[in-house]
């Protein structure tokens, strides 16, 4: 099955360098982070570090796994940094954020925990460092690992995310060393345990309109809380194609049907992605909770 050939504009990326992204530039650069924002090529990367977030990626710039529509490098990762989730902590209490959002590479060669360990010291010291602070992590799958997740849920991150990327039909294509169906055990766990998630997908890679709402019915129905869904934008010609791309209406059309699947936030926008007004999503959900107390 493919999806409708409906080829429309490509969105637009504001670039302004002001003083707020000057700033993060700055303090990730000292610290010697690695960001996803710079990673991933995030078009919004501007915008973001003007208002002041960023979102750090740890224990390494080098992914264990080649998705198709990634552009972070793979290979052989030689991270070896004991004190990151110290730095990670120290940056973020510089840039006095009231939010972060932490992400990684996939590091599928660190036995055991495939690097769990580390995470949950990032979240801890982060909680530390800066009171106050909510802390939004977007993590692999660890393989499935449920004691590794346990792991990262035990150092009580306000919003736990994972991303399903894509329709279960193309999954394979875009990202051949996961498992569709094994995000979704990610995120059922992660509810069962009390999580507030949230996950996210992109359009525009050979979906159909009626797979996207076959699919954010299947995670609505886990209990995720916030869901978000992106224009995909091919990185760089070796990287797959985009398909289509689609028109501010559909997008308009996900976010009101995702709030009538049950989500309690759904951001959806060409230029959405996972990270984006994360701090704002956590307010809202907040808002929201407490409301349903």
């Amino acid at each position: 099955m493919k999806a409708e050939t409906n080829i429309h504009y490509k969105p637009k990326i504001k670039l302004q360098m002001r003083d707020g992204y000057r700033f993060v530039e700055k303090v990730v650069k000292k610290n010697n982070l690695h960001t996803v924002c710079e990673e991933a090529r995030c078009p919004n990367i501007y915008e973001c570090w003007d208002r002041g977030t960023a979102t750090i990626m740890i224990l390494g710039d080098t992914c264990t796994r080649a998705c198709g529509f990634c552009s972070v490098k793979t290979g052989k990762p030689t991270w070896n940094d004991p004190m990151e989730p110290v730095r990670t902590a120290m940056a973020v209490k510089k840039m006095n954020l009231r939010h972060v959002v932490i992400t990684s590479v996939d590091r599928d060669d660190i036995k055991g925990d495939y690097g769990a360990n580390i995470w949950a010291q990032t979240i801890k010291q982060i909680h530390h460092h800066v009171a106050g602070c909510t802390v939004e992590v977007l993590t692999p799958d660890f393989k499935g690992n449920e004691s590794a997740l346990l792991k990262v849920f035990s150092s009580r991150p306000e919003i736990f995310s994972h991303n399903v990327e894509c329709v279960e039909r193309i999954s394979k294509n875009v990202r051949n060393q996961a498992d569709w169906k094994r995000s979704l055990h990610v995120l059922r766990f992660a509810v069962s345990k009390g999580m507030h998630t949230k996950t996210g997908m992109m359009v525009g890679l050979g979906e159909t309109k009626n797979e996207v709402i076959h699919t954010m019915q299947q995670v609505a129905d886990l209990g995720v809380s916030i869901f978000t869904i992106g224009q995909y934008l091919q990185p760089t010609k070796n990287h797959l194609p985009v398909d289509r791309y689609v028109s501010d209406e559909e997008f308009i059309n996900y976010k009101a049907i995702g709030y009538e699947l049950g989500f309690s936030v759904v951001e959806s926008g060409a230029l959405v992605r996972s990270s984006y007004h994360a701090d704002e999503q956590a307010r809202l959900l907040h808002t929201k909770s407490k409301k349903l107390l």
